[in-house]
């Protein structure tokens, strides 16, 4: 098969289009690199610069594609409260560009990656796709709004669309920004430095941490599933995890001792959300693979910056 990949040359779209290249497929990409690293990428993957908001663009890069897998976005949520517009404009406007183009260039079928912080504050855990959003943040409310751009545009013109809300991903190459780091990789990467793993609110707030290949097979399955037009299906570990367990399994994993130092004036977010994914194992035949233990070995053990750390010490 032929396929699309907006912001491919990221965490999860690079982890994707290798996967996809290594078994034959023909992989394209397109990032503009705000986030990207092109330096992921295999060999054999077409790698493109450029912005989704550049339709002229996607138009040449959607020749001949089966299939769209629209990662493309910003997807921080602290940030998203201080940028609400940047979000909007290329979380939403992002979104309805590429569903012009692959409206356009007669693409068969699209698959969209949203998020698990659509759901925010649920009285019912763990969250099955029939909860109703209560967003948080605008970057939630933008992968709302994606969410509705694709189905709908997609209802009005016959293009298959496939919507997978994806819970906490985690795994070797994620990338540590310098503000609004990812919660694992954070953790490690102060774990290994020998400082304190800073825990906001009390800590007892649960997550559902999966790891990216598990990520990786639902999102491969979607591109050929049948009967899964419209969907939308939660992608998650299904295991609920506090983050002062976390700070239990960093510490066993990096074989540290660590002290969480805790910030009760910043928000730790929602009290509780994991994922039911009963769904994504009839629809996808998924099932996820690696638990957060050895999820926590094997990004130390694959990641090249945790590595170099591990031996520094």
């Amino acid at each position: 098969m032929r396929f699309l990949i907006t912001g491919g040359a990221g965490f999860i779209g690079a982890a994707l289009a290798n996967r996809l290249a290594k078994e034959g497929h023909q992989v394209r990409v397109v990032d503009d690199l705000s986030a990207g690293d092109p330096s992921r990428l295999d060999s054999r993957v077409l790698f493109t610069r450029g912005d989704v908001r550049d339709v002229p663009k996607l138009w040449t890069l959607l020749q001949g594609v089966h299939c769209v897998y629209h990662l493309a976005a910003r997807v921080s949520v602290p940030e998203s409260i201080l940028y609400p517009r940047d979000y909007n404009d290329v979380n939403v406007g992002g979104t309805v560009s590429v569903m012009e183009a692959v409206r356009d260039a007669g693409v068969k079928r699209i698959v969209l990656g949203s998020s698990g912080a659509v759901y925010g504050e649920q009285a019912e855990q763990p969250v099955s796709e029939k909860a109703i959003p209560n967003p948080r943040s605008p970057y939630a409310v933008s992968k709302i709004a994606a969410e509705y751009y694709v189905s709908t545009i997609g209802d009005l013109y016959g293009i298959e669309t496939v919507i997978l809300r994806i819970f906490n991903t985690y795994g070797p190459g994620q990338f540590v920004p310098a503000s609004h780091a990812p919660v694992i990789p954070q953790f490690l990467k102060q774990a290994l430095s020998g400082g304190s793993l800073v825990v906001f609110g009390d800590g007892n707030q649960t997550r559902d941490f999966v790891y990216i290949d598990d990520v990786v097979d639902a999102l491969v399955a979607a591109a050929i599933a049948r009967d899964v037009n419209r969907c939308i299906i939660n992608v998650g570990s299904g295991q609920e995890v506090s983050i002062n367990e976390l700070v239990e399994k960093v510490a066993r994993a990096t074989g540290r001792d660590v002290s969480p130092l805790y910030s009760p004036a910043e928000s730790g977010g929602v009290s509780r959300l994991v994922a039911d994914i009963s769904l994504a194992r009839r629809k996808l035949g998924f099932s996820p693979k690696v638990n957060l233990d050895k999820g926590l070995k094997l990004t130390l053990a694959l990641d090249p910056q945790f590595k170099s750390m591990a031996k520094s010490r």
